[in-house]
């Protein structure tokens, strides 16, 4: 039987990294198609495009309809926690609405389709505060902020509509990183900001919000690949829920420290207070000991490996006359 993949937000830094990581294990029969809201030739060659936005129920039917998925992997989300804060009807109408409408399509017109959901471990929010351990997927969700509460309503959706037939997997990844990623993100935040100090298109001075926090950072290609294990697998038990973590917290201040030793020149550091996030978690990292046992997942990655890619990648983006 062939696979016909549904991606949406296939033209984003972590659709890119499934994209790639998706097309060796493809038959000749299979096809990939990328959904975005507009069709402007962002997306990879060779990746068929569908236009839906995920605020237009009507149309995101129409197209299920049409391209007849037999997996949808739903990426697509409002994931900049301040771009939830600035405008949480959006994130809302996004990250939940979008959810509901793509889930009752799927039951609708493909009921034997899976969906794999991409969730986040911000839905635990408050319960780091309570548990000295990383937490594992049975963690009270407790979201802390508007993206996490539009992220956490959209996987107990997910959950509640597996129990009308809706065939599903779920992933909490944690924080994760990459080359491609946007400088709204505090690893690829640091590396931009070296990398244009290098090229003598800043002062030699990085500005930064809280340092203090421990983060569980994984790279973007370990994310992906236990996505594409999920899709691959047809007997994961519909509903089940993967954390996605390395179980190691990283303090912010020890990945600044590593990216300014890789540095060719000295650089100072700054605090900004218009960094500083509000209802900040100290510590937050997890345990993925079902993803290791149901889909022989764990990160491969070097740490070591990722900011050096990171980094080379803002270079090569910051020589290349790209966001100088």
């Amino acid at each position: 039987m062939s696979e016909r993949i549904l991606i949406t937000g296939a033209d984003g830094f972590v659709g890119r990294a499934l994209v790639r990581a998706l097309r060796p294990c493809l038959r000749d029969q299979d096809r990939l198609f990328g959904a975005q809201r507009r069709a402007d030739g962002s997306l990879d060659e060779g990746l068929q495009a569908v236009e839906f936005d995920l605020v237009d129920a009507g149309r995101i039917r129409q197209a299920i309809r049409e391209v007849r998925p037999t997996c949808v992997v739903h990426l697509a989300a409002i994931t900049a926690v301040q771009d939830a804060f600035l405008d949480r009807d959006q994130a809302w109408a996004v990250n939940c609405g979008g959810t509901r409408a793509l889930g009752e399509a799927m039951l609708g017109e493909v009921p034997d389709a899976r969906l794999v959901f991409v969730s986040t471990s911000e839905v635990y929010g408050g319960t780091f505060k309570l548990r000295a351990s990383g937490l594992d997927e049975a963690a009270l969700l407790d979201p802390a902020n508007p993206y996490a509460a539009s992220k956490a309503a959209a996987d107990l959706l997910v959950g509640q509509m597996v129990r009308d037939g809706l065939r599903a997997v779920r992933f909490r990844p944690f924080n994760h990183t990459g080359p491609g990623q946007t400088e709204r993100f505090v690893v690829p935040a640091f590396a931009a900001q070296i990398a244009r100090i290098e090229a003598g298109l800043q002062p030699p001075t990085i500005r930064v919000g809280n340092l203090d926090a421990c983060r569980d950072f994984l790279d973007v290609r370990d994310v992906v690949d236990a996505y594409r294990r999920a899709v691959l697998r047809h007997d994961l038990p519909s509903g089940i829920i993967f954390n996605l973590a390395s179980g190691v917290p990283r303090r912010i201040g020890d990945v600044l420290t590593d990216l300014l030793a890789r540095a060719q020149r000295p650089i100072a550091v700054e605090r900004d207070p218009q960094r500083l996030r509000p209802s900040d978690t100290p510590v937050a990292y997890g345990h993925a000991e079902r993803a290791a046992e149901l889909l022989a997942w764990s990160p491969a990655i070097p740490w070591s490996q990722t900011l050096d890619d990171v980094l080379d990648d803002w270079r090569r983006r910051i020589a290349g006359g790209e966001l100088a």
